[in-house]
């Protein structure tokens, strides 16, 4: 629920934003020491920056293994055979590429915000002529940080804009306009009906089989036992999650001294609050 004189119609909207202007100079700079690491084994054959569970001949020493016939003697580890006489390879652990998918909320409560929009940080149809930043761009403006950090590292990286469920999607990819293809489906997507986490997560997880790492950005104006059980979905198949809260300063604060209208933005009545 909202303050009545904060809700605007949708043709109020503006247009998308360049994509050049999601990433704020100051933000590419603040980006370059960051790294985004997998928690969990991650399954995959391109060469990256996390821990795969397959055993090769890669980048970083795992373990030796008894030397059998036929292995290639290239990799025998010569120092401890001169201390045990025996003959042993060098293991070693795959690094390899990460799946990342962005879940952003889209729902109409995204709508809502009341800070000042800074010059150079983007914005979608959610900003208000009045300048507003909407929790929407807030999100769009993470997930399009963290996309480009993680195509950076050569992960792939996937979005979905979701309400009542998927309403638009990015594949999971690396190729070279990944990052322009995620900012322009973010910029230009309408923030309208309620949410439905556990419908979306049921949506993109019939298409995702390998294990990834889903970075959800919502307001999670929603009761906490379906986000627990939307989450469950996840940690069932395996996947990691990372579930970014966006509220805005009013919604933390909540200084209104007088009695107010209050209007919800997903279908609740119209009421008044002292």
């Amino acid at each position: 629920m909202v303050p009545d004189s904060t809700v605007k119609s949708k043709d109020d909207n503006n247009a998308g934003m360049r994509a050049e202007q999601y990433l704020a100079p100051e933000t590419i700079g603040q980006l370059g020491t960051f790294e985004l690491r997998a928690r969990m084994v991650v399954e995959g054959i391109m060469s990256g920056m996390h821990r795969s569970p397959y055993q090769g001949l890669a980048v970083e020493f795992a373990e030796h293994r008894q030397y059998v016939p036929g292995d290639d003697p290239r990799h025998i580890d010569w120092k401890v055979f001169g201390r045990s006489d025996k003959l042993h390879l060098k293991q070693y652990q795959q690094e390899t590429n990460l799946d990342v998918v962005l879940l952003v909320d889209s729902s109409a409560s995204m709508r809502f915000g009341t800070l000042p929009i800074k010059s150079g940080w983007g914005g979608t149809q959610a900003k208000t002529p009045s300048g507003d930043w909407t929790k929407f761009d807030h999100a769009t403006a993470m997930a399009s940080a963290i996309g480009y950090l993680c195509l950076q590292q050569r992960d792939r990286v996937g979005v979905t804009v979701f309400s009542d469920g998927v309403r638009s999607q990015v594949k999971r990819s690396n190729a070279k306009d990944t990052w322009r293809t995620l900012v322009r489906t973010l910029a230009i997507e309408p923030v309208d009906e309620p949410t439905d986490l556990q419908k979306t997560i049921d949506q993109v997880l019939a298409n995702i089989t390998n294990r990834s790492l889903f970075i959800v950005i919502s307001d999670l104006l929603m009761p906490t036992e379906q986000v627990q059980a939307a989450l469950a979905r996840f940690r069932h198949r395996r996947h990691d999650v990372i579930l970014t809260q966006v509220l805005d300063r009013e919604e933390m604060r909540f200084n209104i001294n007088e009695p107010a209208p209050f209007v919800g933005l997903e279908g609740e009545a119209k009421i008044t609050v002292d």
